[in-house]
């Protein structure tokens, strides 16, 4: 059985599972952006509008900000570091 914390061979991501992070976590927070902007206004075309231009825009970000942290090296251990 594999731990989920054993030590990685490998300290960076590929791009692959940047993007499948970056698209699954996006369709979460477009949900409960809908849901929230809904629930206060309780109209469904504010909720829409506000939900589309807020992850258009925040998903390239957050795709940007997981690659350059694949960079960073600070708190990666490898093996046998």
């Amino acid at each position: 059985m594999v731990s989920l914390f054993a030590p990685k061979i490998r300290a960076s991501e590929t791009l692959s599972r940047s993007v499948i992070k970056t698209v699954t976590y996006r369709l979460l927070i477009v949900v409960l952006d809908f849901s929230a902007i809904y629930w206060f206004t309780g109209k469904i075309n504010i909720a829409l509008g506000f939900m589309l231009a807020s992850n258009i825009y925040t998903t390239i970000a957050y795709f940007f900000h997981e690659r350059i942290w694949d960079k960073i090296k600070w708190g990666k251990k490898t093996q046998g570091g």
